[in-house]
């Protein structure tokens, strides 16, 4: 069917719009937050508890996001929750207190969430839909509207005050939801014709006012089981990325004596790799499956990052960073989806509060052990969780079903 198919594709069009948006307006904020402790005055303490809002937000607003989803649709509250990050991103230059930014950080957390279920959620049911592992594409978008806000932001930094630079991605991000909402609005979450499911799952039983395909059911005790298994996975890896986000380049710098311009490199190689590593993602769950790839993927990252955290010189770093990234990329959107087609929205909500929990536990986790032993030896962990996700990818095998 030409016409279906054509719908198919715009929606698609539409959603990566959607995952590009949210990437590019969260870099543009992270890149302005020296400005923002400056303004404030904020020590480095006060700021960190100031940041918490932005996770706090996040994480109390995943699970309620989840429900919204079931009863409205994730069309919709994609829609709303773009809106809502576009306006909540202009709010932090407009605060003089670490309290005020901690506060306006809650209303940006709380639709940072809230967009990541609703638009996973969108992404799961398409999939499930066209029948062919796309997740990973939908994240590479993520990853490269990060790469492009961050790169805007470095770049107007000197000549653009916060305030006039977060408004412009507010009035961006209005826009782009405009005009991708219009086209995401106009169709319905599709529904695959025979949607797999359980076979002790309980029969969905119709909602009065919804459509019978909308019909929430709830997972048996094996499948909430699952998802949290999926979660776990999410959780191991996105660790990784938080903790090389905020340790990667004072470990080039501090232990292995890089310049700054090249320690500021590492972060840029690992993102740059697992962004590369997402856009080949579907030939790769095309080729090798889910579990192949999770396997695989966790045993390159474990590998990379023993490299990149004690290898004596810089280039060797780097690469092993590099490394660590390709073999990272893909897991995170396999559990999301995984988590997903067993739980409808509230296991994409598990699984993203899950890994959302586990880039917030990667830094201060990196902190302490950097306290406890050294730098090098706190960013093998990083290697060890990697390793832990290969290991419960194989464990769940049956249930990826390949």
């Amino acid at each position: 069917m030409p016409g279906h198919s054509k719908d198919l594709t715009r929606l698609r069009i539409a959603l990566t719009t959607f995952f590009a948006l949210d990437g590019f307006i969260f870099a543009g904020w992270v890149v302005r937050i020296p400005a923002i402790k400056e303004q404030t005055g904020a020590s480095a303490s006060t700021l960190g508890l100031a940041l918490l809002g932005v996770s706090a937000g996040a994480v109390v607003t995943m699970m309620f996001t989840g429900r919204l989803c079931r009863r409205y649709g994730s069309h919709p509250v994609t829609v709303v929750c773009g809106i809502l990050l576009s306006l909540s991103v202009a709010l932090p230059p407009l605060t003089h207190s670490t309290w005020a930014l901690g506060a306006v950080l809650l209303v940006f957390g709380a639709a940072y969430g809230g967009i990541n279920v609703a638009f996973n959620s969108a992404a799961v049911d398409l999939v499930a839909v066209l029948r062919r592992p796309i997740m990973p594409s939908f994240h590479a978008a993520f990853s490269l509207g990060g790469m492009i806000g961050a790169g805007l932001g470095g770049l107007v930094a000197g000549s653009l005050s916060p305030t006039r630079h977060l408004l412009g991605l507010t009035v961006i991000g209005l826009l782009v939801t405009a005009v991708a909402g219009r086209a995401l609005l106009r169709y319905d979450s599709p529904v695959p014709k025979s949607a797999p499911v359980p076979p002790s799952a309980p029969v969905p039983q119709p909602v009065p006012g919804q459509p019978e395909e909308r019909a929430p059911r709830r997972p048996d005790a094996r499948t909430r089981r699952l998802v949290v298994v999926f979660g776990l996975i999410a959780l191991c890896t996105a660790y990784g990325e938080g903790a090389l986000a905020d340790w990667g380049t004072l470990h080039l710098e501090q232990d292995l004596d890089a310049h700054p311009g090249i320690a500021a490199a590492g972060y840029s190689c690992f993102a740059l790799a697992m962004t590369i590593g997402r856009l080949c993602g579907t030939t790769l769950l095309e080729r090798l499956g889910r579990t192949r790839t999770v396997v695989a993927g966790g045993t390159m990252a474990a590998v990379g990052m023993l490299v990149g955290s004690l290898a004596p010189s810089v280039w060797a770093a780097l690469l092993g960073f590099a490394v660590t990234g390709i073999g990272l990329a893909n897991i995170f959107p396999i559990a999301v989806e995984r988590a997903g087609a067993l739980a409808g929205p509230s296991g994409v909500a598990v699984a993203s509060t899950f890994g959302y929990g586990g880039m917030l536990l990667g830094p201060p986790a990196i902190g302490f052990m950097a306290d406890w032993f050294s730098l090098p030896i706190a960013l093998t962990s990083v290697a060890a969780l990697a390793a832990v996700a290969a290991v419960i990818g194989y464990g769940t095998r049956r249930a990826t079903a390949d």
